[in-house]
């Protein structure tokens, strides 16, 4: 379309426009927000709106889809989850008074990473924003969290490491600065991460130099400022709850990498990705927003130190032993909003009377949980209650302020208090006064005129006026009353001083509407000024949520406290439990096992068959590391455990969707990371490595992925396998241990015990599996044979043609005559299945009646044989 042929407002829109061409522009038109052209050809199919046009007898009409003012945000939210921008385009004057244009603006660009939910149920979920920086040696990584002002950075040499921390942060948008590779690229994408520019400051922001003060690297002071920079260019409002950047090395906390973190499914299900199903599920029974979002940073970097570790330890032992104590601070954080991004909400200046009451609310609680604490038997707790602020002074000033139950307007009034400003009590008397006035005057009127039905009335159009019924005309005093308004039953009139006090009252409303909010913004932002010690408070209530929580949780489910020790590396865990698994069992079902690896072994060497509870003893292993490095108790009745610093993972089959790389190679991949990285310190945990490629081939790399486990890194290793020729290894390998998860046979019918045992499994029990799983009859059969002819061969299968011939129809049909049928006349397939069935019943498992029905069954089939 021509400029020339543009009406004024287009114009206006296509100058916003051009300044965020990579967001959705919603463009404020009444009591609509308006997408114009392909926004609104995009914008309708992904939000579902009905696409109209605007200028139709134009030879090029635009094309318009519009949304309600009131509803904006659900659409808004829609866009920003699908990984879109939007633009929020206001109108910044009255249209009543404007002279000519609408002066229009954009008040706020919502991206993925900037986003921020109301929704109840993420209350516990974080968005984090993200800033890349390249310099010549590393990247410098920035993050956060823009509901809370939390900020954090770090520097990475490889672009890898950068990767996986975002992945770990689960961020939705980062800010990069530099060139993206074509890989890294398709990796953001498939990662569904937002990838945004940098925002181009001509001037140096107070927010920045606040952000950096306690950087020293120059590449993470680099981070901060890009990401400070973005969020100034996207959000035109104040950022006063910004935090200072705290720097943090991955190598201060123990490692795991974004897959690892999935494989253990620490903060959500691998099926589902929710949150039942995952060690964050079964830990979190916190009371607030802000434990709830603490203990997932806490689940995602445990700790290292072993001064720290004891720290939180004597907190939950505290919490623990004193049950009264720890009843008292939950119930009283039951009362406590989320503090945290309640102060977000106030640096933002979009909070309103009901958010101020919650944080009055939220600070009368702390008294209550200081006093629990101090009056405790416990020295620890008694200090942490010293070091709480219960800022008593901003819970006053909001509740002798506010109403007790103000409206979420903070424009129409009904706000403040009586008595908290003697200008508004003086309009609100004028408003109360003129309503008594006006009654006086209808009553004087009537008495005056004679007109029994006469009436004082107002209108939000015409205003206050005396209405006189046809009937009454001829008695109105025209000399006094001036005709304002006809109806069909009736004449309304006005006097002058009628509009005398119309215009007190009008005038008294308009001002005290006017001046509460005033006060309103004056309340607002003297509770700004402790934006800083409400962001520490609320840091010591998330703490204390947190360690209530592992307390509740470990005399809950009977776990114990860990011990820890620095001098060596032995792992000696009694009677240890996997705590999800735990607790989706049976009470008392769930069969505890030792992990005991001390000095002299490093690898437990584990078979058995599938489905026997392999996978489930090293994550158990592994949640149990976890957990204790958090802070937590853990499932066992002892455990005495070293620090580990990093731990790798390669459990589960799946393709890496993201990288594009197949299971097998997903699989060499990781076991690579934990060969290049792991140390004596580490925990490994491999779980059947070379299934994904021919027999002699992953056999040969599971062995010797196994002696450099063993010879060259020295880590605790979990090594699950079905390649029983490796158990052979126990006799070269001197730290390295067979280990096996008991089953037997009843009535043929596979049991599993689900208790390690020391040695190797007797067998797979492959077939066995199969048959649970409900394979036909036939392909178990012939299974059977199969496995029988491998056995007998063994070690003289070659790959020639001759071995073709072990699955040949004609090789295989000439062997049912052999195998099972000496001796005997031959049996129709029918009747092999049924003799079958019969051989693997398991009569304990049956009624007398179901037996009675599976008779009738085989003789039915039998009969029809014939």
């Amino acid at each position: 379309m021509a400029k020339a042929s543009l009406t004024p407002m287009m114009e206006q829109y296509h100058k916003i426009k051009q300044q965020y061409p990579d967001a959705f522009l919603f463009y404020r038109v009444g009591d609509f927000y308006e997408l114009f052209e392909d926004d609104a050809v995009k914008g309708a199919q992904l939000l579902e709106l009905t696409l109209t046009h605007r200028s139709n007898k134009s030879e090029t009409p635009i094309p318009m889809a519009g949304v309600p003012h009131v509803a904006v945000e659900s659409y808004v939210d829609t866009l920003v989850e699908k990984g879109y921008k939007v633009a929020l385009c206001e109108q910044l004057e009255d249209p009543k008074k404007a002279r000519g244009m609408v002066k229009r603006g954009i008040i706020q660009l919502v991206t993925p990473g900037t986003h921020i939910s109301d929704k109840p149920s993420q209350a516990k979920e974080v968005n984090y924003l993200a800033s890349v920086v390249t310099t010549k040696n590393s990247f410098g990584l920035a993050y956060s969290d823009l509901s809370t002002g939390e900020m954090f950075a770090t520097h990475l040499k490889a672009w890898s490491a950068v990767a996986n921390e975002l992945l770990s942060l689960r961020t939705r948008e980062v800010i990069y600065n530099g060139h993206l590779s074509d890989s890294a690229s398709d990796f953001l994408h498939q990662a569904n991460i937002t990838v945004s520019a940098p925002a181009e400051l001509t001037e140096t922001h107070a927010e920045i130099s606040f952000a950096q003060q306690k950087l020293t690297n120059q590449a993470e002071k680099a981070a901060v400022a890009q990401l400070v920079a973005y969020i100034l260019q996207t959000q035109h409002r104040s950022l006063a709850h910004l935090q200072v950047a705290r720097s943090y090395e991955v190598s201060q906390y123990l490692q795991m990498s974004h897959t690892v973190q999935e494989n253990l499914e620490l903060i959500a299900s691998a099926k589902t990705g929710k949150k039942m199903g995952s060690l964050f599920w079964v830990l979190d029974k916190t009371q607030t927003a802000m434990g709830g979002r603490l203990l997932k940073q806490w689940l995602a970097r445990p700790l290292l130190t072993v001064a720290k570790l004891t720290n939180r330890q004597e907190m939950v032992q505290a919490l623990l032993d004193g049950y009264f104590t720890r009843a008292s601070v939950a119930d009283a954080l039951k009362g406590v909003y989320d503090l945290e991004r309640l102060t977000g909400r106030i640096a933002f200046g979009n909070v309103n009377g009901r958010e101020l009451l919650q944080l009055a609310h939220s600070l009368a609680a702390v008294p209550t949980i200081m006093a629990t604490l101090q009056k405790s038997d416990s020295k620890i707790l008694q200090d942490f209650a010293q070091k709480i602020d219960p800022l008593k002074g901003v819970a006053q000033l909001i509740t002798a302020t506010l109403v007790d139950q103000p409206p979420i307007s903070t424009t129409e009034g009904n706000l403040i208090r009586a008595s908290v400003d003697s200008q508004l009590d003086r309009y609100r008397d004028a408003m109360n006064n003129g309503k008594k006035w006006l009654m006086e005057m209808e009553k004087s009127e009537r008495q005056q005129t004679g007109i029994d039905n006469l009436k004082v009335g107002f209108n939000s159009v015409f205003g206050y006026y005396i209405q006189v019924t046809n009937s009454n005309k001829s008695k109105v005093p025209l000399d006094r009353y001036t005709r304002k308004q006809t109806l069909s039953n009736a004449e309304r009139y006005i006097t002058p001083e009628l509009k005398e006090h119309e215009n007190l009252i009008l005038e008294a409303q308009t001002k005290s509407t006017e001046l509460e909010h005033d006060l309103f913004v004056k309340l607002r932002d003297e509770v700004k000024k402790y934006i800083p010690a409400l962001q520490d408070l609320a840091a010591q209530l998330a703490a204390i949520d947190v360690y209530c929580s592992f307390a509740q949780v470990a005399e809950d489910n009977n776990y114990c406290r860990p011990s820890f020790h620095t001098d060596n590396q032995d792992v000696k865990v009694t009677l240890g439990r996997h705590p999800v698994v735990e607790q989706v069992m049976q009470a008392g079902s769930y069969i505890p096992n030792d992990v005991k690896l001390a000095e002299d072994t490093d690898i437990f060497l584990i078979t058995g068959p599938n489905m026997s509870g392999k996978s489930t003893y090293m994550r158990q292993m592994a949640l149990i590391a976890v957990m204790a490095q958090v802070g937590s108790f853990v499932p066992a009745a002892s455990a005495d455990l070293p620090i580990f610093d990093q731990i790798f993972t390669r459990i589960g089959a799946a393709d890496d969707l993201i990288s594009g790389q197949s299971t097998f190679m997903v699989e060499m991949t990781e076991a690579n990371d934990a060969l290049m990285h792991a140390t004596k310190r580490s925990l490994v945990l491999f779980d059947e490595i070379g299934r994904g490629t021919a027999t002699y081939d992953g056999m040969a790399l599971a062995g010797a992925i196994v002696q450099y486990l063993h010879d060259e890194i020295g880590a605790k290793v979990l090594f699950a396998t079905h390649f029983h020729e490796l158990t052979a290894m126990e006799q070269t390998l001197p730290r390295l241990k067979n280990i096996h998860v008991g089953a037997t046979e009843e009535n043929g019918k596979l049991i599993f015990l689900h208790k390690i045992l020391p040695g190797p499994a007797d067998q797979s029990y492959g077939i066995h599996v199969a048959q649970l799983a409900g394979m036909p009859r036939k392909v178990l059969r012939q299974a059977t044979k199969l496995l029988n002819r491998l056995e007998a061969q063994g070690s003289n299968l070659n790959p020639t043609s001759a071995q073709l011939d072990l699955f040949s129809v004609d090789q295989a049909s000439q062997e049912q005559d052999a195998i099972g049928t000496a001796g005997k006349a031959e049996r129709s397939d029918k009747e092999k299945d049924i003799l079958d069935d019969i051989s693997n019943l398991y009569l304990a498992d049956q009624t007398p009646l179901q037996v009675m029905q599976l008779v009738e069954s085989w003789q039915a089939e039998l009969r029809d044989e014939q």
